[in-house]
């Protein structure tokens, strides 16, 4: 019903920079908390940034000052900017949305994208 395709990742020496995108499609009333995650080997997954539909942002402590999140809410899609990487920002980045899914009911569902990899050589 709902997909999220995330673009954007790819290798990066330390210092640059990457933009990631995530397009969400399909049977959509709205769009409420968009999110990226990420994923390193052996970590858990973690939350890198968050947007809600209204109100301030949120960011994880080890990437404020360097990443910015934003959407553009006529294309259902979040960015996320990130800059001046570390080679501990590898990972796989993950999308999250919070969907009210066009249907009768308009339940509130949530989604994952496939993943993205960002690596960042030193």
């Amino acid at each position: 019903q709902v997909q999220l395709v995330e673009s954007g990742g790819g290798l990066v020496q330390a210092g640059g920079s990457l933009r990631l995108s995530c397009a969400v499609s399909g049977s959509i009333f709205s769009i409420k908390a968009m999110a990226w995650y990420r994923q390193a080997p052996g970590k858990q997954r973690e939350l890198v940034a968050l947007i809600p539909s209204g109100g301030s942002t949120n960011y994880a402590d080890s990437v404020k000052d360097r990443f910015t999140i934003s959407r553009d809410n006529a294309k259902n899609t979040v960015y996320l900017q990130m800059n001046s990487l570390k080679p501990e920002d590898t990972a796989v980045y993950y999308c999250n949305a919070d969907v009210l899914v066009l249907t009768p009911t308009l339940p509130r569902r949530n989604y994952w994208g496939q993943g993205t990899q960002v690596t960042v050589s030193s």
